[in-house]
């Protein structure tokens, strides 16, 4: 196992890199100039041209990324905020509890509901009830999650008056973002869950713990829900990291200060540095969590964990 994770690891240093070769390159052909957004336009060629070195934009592409990698590898250092002048990763870390918070919320909502309403559709296949929980997973996944947000600002706001429309430090405030992120959540584990139950149901071994009189609650909880539980666990995990990422434009339309707001206000400014580390910083979490994911498999079924030893 420990050699196993020590592989993984080690397997991050070329997904990062190839992650900030990307970012790096969209940044550097995007359209804009970071220097103007700086300075302004009414500063002097003088000026421009200072600013220009000082930021090392005078340099070719390659030099430019070289440097940027030098400093990611050897010193952990993001860089600097072109706009603020303080450190990315000091931004990225004052705004990391509120999207932590909110995608950590966000999947705890969703494993709730999705996970029985799996079990529910799977011990009824393609009853009335199966049938109404597909169809409410369908749409849960299907609507776009900005627009969920702006009808629950709309409803519980504009027409209710009941919940606040931005802030993530109340209850209240976290209700309709919550909410937002985590009904398209619902449908996926609702629907895995749902796929994966049938399957194990249909096993000998679950016909054998009905024929030696286990009642129906043991056969489908203890037996049948453990034995589904590893595609239900990695839809988790993907739906965890895609909510770091997704959070963007929920954390925008609600005004939370949280690293996907950060990210949209750096593209609008031009400051790529926060563009490229924040970027960096959601996909070293998202490797980080699928890690956790693998381990956590050892611990749901003993015999992967066999394949380790």
């Amino acid at each position: 196992m420990l050699q196993y994770v020590v592989k993984r690891i080690l397997w991050l240093i070329p997904i990062m890199l190839g992650v900030s070769f990307i970012v790096f390159t969209i940044m550097y052909m995007s359209p804009g100039d970071p220097v103007t957004m700086v300075l302004g336009e009414g500063a002097t060629p003088e000026q421009y041209e200072a600013m220009r070195i000082q930021m090392g934009l005078d340099k070719g592409f390659f030099e430019q990324f070289f440097h940027y990698i030098k400093d990611v590898i050897f010193d952990f250092d993001l860089g600097k905020s072109h706009i603020s002048g303080r450190s990315v990763m000091e931004e990225i870390l004052v705004r990391l509890p509120n999207t932590i918070k909110l995608a950590v919320l966000s999947v705890f909502v969703a494993s709730c509901i999705g996970i029985p309403l799996g079990v529910i559709s799977a011990t009824r296949p393609y009853s009335k009830t199966d049938n109404v929980v597909m169809f409410l997973s369908l749409i849960g996944v299907s609507m776009p999650t900005f627009w969920q947000a702006l009808l629950l600002i709309i409803l519980f706001t504009s027409t209710l008056g009941w919940l606040p429309a931005s802030g993530f430090t109340t209850w209240q405030q976290m209700i309709m973002p919550v909410t937002a992120l985590a009904s398209s959540s619902v449908g996926t584990i609702a629907r895995i869950t749902r796929s994966s139950m049938m399957d194990v149901l249909d096993q000998d071994y679950i016909r054998t713990a009905k024929a030696k009189g286990a009642s129906p609650v043991t056969v489908t909880f203890s037996h049948a829900l453990r034995n589904s539980l590893l595609p239900v666990v990695t839809v988790i995990g993907l739906q965890f990291g895609a909510l770091l990422g997704g959070a963007v434009l929920t954390e925008t339309i609600f005004s939370i200060n949280g690293i996907g707001t950060l990210m949209v206000n750096a593209i609008r400014t031009r400051d790529t540095m926060i563009v490229q580390g924040g970027v960096l910083f959601i996909a070293f979490i998202f490797s980080m969590v699928n890690l956790s994911v693998d381990i956590l498999y050892a611990y749901i079924d003993p015999r992967i964990k066999t394949m380790y030893d």
